[in-house]
C-alpha cells in the first residue's frame, strides 16, 4: 500500500488583502516532476457545492468531524453577537424562512448527521454560497459563523455518512485529499474562473445597480444578499456570458474576458483539450431560439465568457463539447490530453437541484467510461468540487489573497499512478490542478497563485 504523504499544518488563517492580485502571467514554464511524462491524459470531473466535512467527514483516517470535535475547531457556532447558540437555529427548507419539517426537533450546537431524516437520495435547500458571505463564515479561520452568516439556519451543519457512494469507494481504492481548498471565496461562478484562468473576472465601469456599496459587499438591492461586482471592478458573484445565457432569467451579463486561460496555454503549444458539459448542445440551441434550458447551469461554463470563444465559432466547435462527446471519446480512446467534464445541476450534487446519490451515479458512469476505455493505463482523473455550497467545514483555509482560498472541499485522484487507498494530507487548492497541467505539458503559469501552488503531481507515484 502507498505510504501516507507528509501532513501539513491545517491552522493557517485567512488574510484579506485590499490590493488587487495581478493576473499578469509569469512566463516561466513549470519544471516537470520525474516520470510525469508517463501521464497521457488529465481529466477533471467538476462537481458542485459540498464541503469536505459534509460528505467525507466520516471517512476513516481523514481529518474529519471526529478531529474537529477533539480539537474544538469550528464546532460550536456563534450568533451575530459572537455568543454560542444554545441549540442550532431551525434548519430551513427555503429562502423564505420555512422550516424543514424533516428536522423539526432541536439540534445541539455543532455538526449533526442528516440521515436518515435527509438521505443521500433526498434534496434539500441550497444554502447561500457567495463571495463575502464565505469570508464571514470562515471568520479568520475560526469557522464558527457558518450559521450566523448563512441563510438556512442550522441546515449547513449537517453531515453524511457517505460510505455507500461510488466516489467514496473510489477514494478507498485510489487517493483522497483531505486538505484541498476551493481557490476562491464564494460560489460556483468565481471558482470556475479560478479553475480556468487562476483569476477573477473583470467588470470595469459596471452598472451601479450591481456594484457593492461598501467593502463588505452590500448590494444596492435590499433583497439581494450580495452585490455582483466589487467597488474596484471585479465580478465575484453569478453572471452569464454574453454568448451563452438564459434569456428567460433576469441576470447580469459579464463583458467578454481577455485574460489568458489554461485552454490558451494548451492551444498555443498545439496540445488538444476540451471542456465537456452535459446538455451543452441543448443549451446552445435554446439560446439561439431565445429560450432557456432549466436543467443547464450557464454560469458553470467559464470558457464561453472569454473573447476568444465568443468571437470564434471554430474555437467553440473545437474545444466546447457535450457529455455525449465525452462518453464517445472515453470509450473510443480519443480523449484529448486535457479535458474537463461538467454535469448539469441535476447530476452534479448541487443542493436544491439534485441529490448526492444522483450526482454520484453520473460521476461514476463517466469515470467508469474512462477506466474501461483504452486510455486508462496512462490517465489521471481528478474528481473535485467547485466550492462548499455554504456547508460547514472545520479546517481553516490557508493564507492567501483577497480572492481566497476558501473552504475545504473533497478531492480524489483516480489513476493507475494513484492506487493504494492513500489519504494525502498535503495542502492543495483548485489551482493545484492547473499546476499539474502546467508541469505535465511545460506551460507557463497563469498567475502568482498557480505558480506558487503545490502541484497535484505530488499525489502520483511513478
Amino acid at each position: 500500500m502507498k505510504l501516507l504523504l507528509k501532513k501539513t499544518a491545517l491552522t493557517g488563517m485567512v488574510t484579506l488583502v485590499t490590493a488587487c492580485t495581478t493576473i499578469d502571467s509569469p512566463r516561466e514554464a513549470a519544471a516537470p516532476q520525474p516520470g510525469l511524462d508517463k501521464v497521457g491524459q488529465i481529466v477533471v470531473v467538476y462537481l458542485e457545492n459540498r464541503s469536505f466535512d459534509h460528505l467525507f467527514g466520516m471517512y476513516p483516517g481523514a481529518n474529519g468531524v471526529a478531529n474537529a470535535r477533539a480539537l474544538g475547531q469550528g464546532v460550536v457556532q456563534v450568533d451575530a453577537n459572537n455568543r454560542p447558540y444554545s441549540t442550532l437555529p431551525a434548519p430551513l427548507a427555503d429562502k423564505n424562512g420555512k422550516p424543514d419539517a424533516r428536522l423539526a426537533e432541536p439540534i445541539p450546537n455543532g455538526p449533526f448527521r442528516l440521515e436518515p431524516k435527509i438521505g443521500l437520495s433526498d434534496t434539500m435547500f441550497s444554502p447561500i454560497h457567495a463571495f463575502w458571505a464565505n469570508q464571514r463564515q470562515i471568520n479568520g479561520g475560526k469557522n464558527d459563523r457558518f450559521v450566523a452568516d448563512g441563510n438556512s439556519g442550522g441546515l449547513l451543519m449537517g453531515t453524511y455518512d457517505a460510505s455507500s457512494l461510488g466516489i467514496w469507494k473510489l477514494a478507498q481504492r485510489f487517493t483522497l485529499m483531505d486538505n484541498f481548498y476551493q481557490s476562491a471565496f464564494g460560489g460556483s461562478f468565481l471558482n470556475h474562473f479560478w479553475l480556468t484562468c487562476a483569476c477573477t473576472p473583470v467588470y470595469q465601469n459596471a452598472p451601479k445597480d450591481i456594484v457593492a456599496l461598501d467593502a463588505q459587499g452590500r448590494s444596492p438591492h435590499p433583497k439581494e444578499p450580495e452585490a455582483l461586482v466589487t467597488q474596484d471592478g471585479f465580478a465575484v458573484n453569478t453572471m452569464q456570458s454574453v454568448w451563452l445565457y438564459n434569456p428567460e432569467v433576469k441576470q447580469a451579463l459579464l463583458p467578454p474576458q481577455t485574460a489568458p486561460t489554461i485552454g490558451d496555454r494548451l492551444s498555443d503549444k498545439n496540445i488538444p483539450w476540451a471542456y465537456y458539459a452535459q446538455d451543452f448542445n441543448k443549451a446552445v440551441a435554446a439560446t439561439k431560439e431565445g429560450k432557456g434550458l432549466s436543467s443547464f447551469s450557464y454560469h458553470h461554463q467559464p470558457f464561453v465568457a472569454f473573447k476568444r470563444f465568443i468571437d470564434s465559432p471554430q474555437q467553440r466547435q473545437t474545444h466546447l463539447k457535450d457529455r455525449t462527446d465525452f462518453m464517445a471519446d472515453a470509450k473510443g480512446g480519443t480523449l484529448p490530453p486535457v479535458s474537463f467534464y461538467k454535469p448539469t445541476g441535476g447530476a452534479n450534487m448541487h443542493p436544491g437541484r439534485g441529490s448526492v446519490s444522483g450526482g454520484d451515479a453520473d460521476a461514476v458512469e463517466v469515470i467508469s467510461a474512462v477506466m474501461n476505455g483504452p486510455q486508462w493505463k496512462n490517465t489521471v482523473v481528478i474528481v473535485t468540487f467547485d466550492e462548499n455550497g455554504g456547508y460547514w467545514d472545520h479546517a481553516a483555509p490557508p493564507k492567501g489573497d483577497r480572492w481566497g482560498p476558501g473552504t475545504r472541499v473533497p478531492t480524489i485522484v483516480i489513476s493507475p499512478f494513484s492506487e493504494g487507498g492513500t489519504i494525502d494530507h498535503t495542502q492543495y487548492e483548485t489551482v493545484s490542478i492547473l499546476k499539474l497541467i502546467e508541469e505535465r505539458f511545460g506551460l507557463a503559469p497563469l498567475g502568482p497563485r498557480d505558480a506558487k501552488a503545490t502541484s497535484l503531481a505530488r499525489a502520483l507515484k511513478f
